[in-house]
C-alpha cells in the first residue's frame, strides 16, 4: 500500500527511475541534442572514412604504423643489426655494407616515401578540419543571428512595459546583424597595418 501511495503520490519521480533504468546507455548530464549531434557526426565520420580510396586508406595506415612505437622498435632492430654487422662487431657474420652506402640509400629512400604518405595523410586532415571550420562559422552566424532577434523581440517587450536600460545604445548595437565580410575585411585591414608596423 505504501509503494501504491508513493507511486500516485509522485508518479514523476517513478517515472524518471523507470527511465533510468530502462535505458542506462545514457550518460548523466548529458542532453539529448547533444548525444544525437554526436552520434550524428561519428556517422557522418565513419561515412567519410568508407568513401575515402584505396590510395587514401593506405597513406592513412602507413601513417598510423610509422607513428607508431612499433616503427621505432622495428627500425631499431633493422638498422642496430645492420650497423652491428657491418661494423665488424658480429663476426659469425660477414659484413655486406662496410661503407654503410647501402644503409644510407634505403634510408633516403624510406624518408621520401613517408614524408609523402604524411603528407597525404595531412591534406585529408586538414580537409575535414576545413569541413569542420565551415561548421563552426555556418553555426556561430546563425547562433548571432538568433540571438539578435531575440534581443529584438526582448527589447520590444521591455519597451511595450516601459522597462527603461542604462544600456539603450548597446542594446541597439547589439539588434543589429553583423555581417561577416565586414568583419573579415576590418582584420585583413588591421593585419596590414600591423605589418607595416612591424616592418619599420
Amino acid at each position: 500500500m505504501n509503494s501504491d501511495f508513493s507511486k500516485t503520490e509522485n508518479p514523476r519521480r517513478s517515472r524518471y527511475s523507470a527511465s533510468s533504468t530502462a535505458d542506462p546507455a545514457q550518460p548523466p548530464g548529458l542532453h539529448p541534442v547533444l548525444g544525437r549531434n554526436i552520434s550524428a557526426l561519428q556517422m557522418r565520420r565513419s561515412k567519410e572514412e568508407k568513401n575515402a580510396t584505396v590510395e587514401e586508406r593506405a597513406a592513412d595506415a602507413i601513417t598510423r604504423l610509422a607513428g607508431s612505437m612499433r616503427f621505432v622498435y622495428l627500425h631499431l632492430v633493422i638498422y642496430g643489426s645492420w650497423l652491428v654487422v657491418n661494423a665488424g662487431w658480429f663476426p659469425p657474420l660477414p659484413p655486406w655494407d662496410p661503407s654503410f652506402v647501402e644503409l644510407a640509400m634505403i634510408a633516403s629512400v624510406e624518408a621520401i616515401f613517408l614524408s609523402t604518405f604524411v603528407l597525404i595523410s595531412q591534406n585529408r586532415m586538414a580537409a575535414a578540419a576545413d569541413k569542420r571550420a565551415d561548421l563552426d562559422l555556418q553555426i556561430s552566424l546563425l547562433a548571432e543571428h538568433e540571438i539578435t532577434r531575440l534581443i529584438d523581440v526582448v527589447s520590444k517587450i521591455a519597451e511595450r512595459h516601459g522597462i527603461a536600460s542604462y544600456l539603450d545604445s548597446e542594446i541597439q548595437e547589439a539588434e543589429r546583424d553583423i555581417a561577416p565580410e565586414a568583419v573579415l575585411d576590418e582584420l585583413d585591414a588591421a593585419n596590414k597595418s600591423s605589418r607595416a608596423a612591424g616592418s619599420r
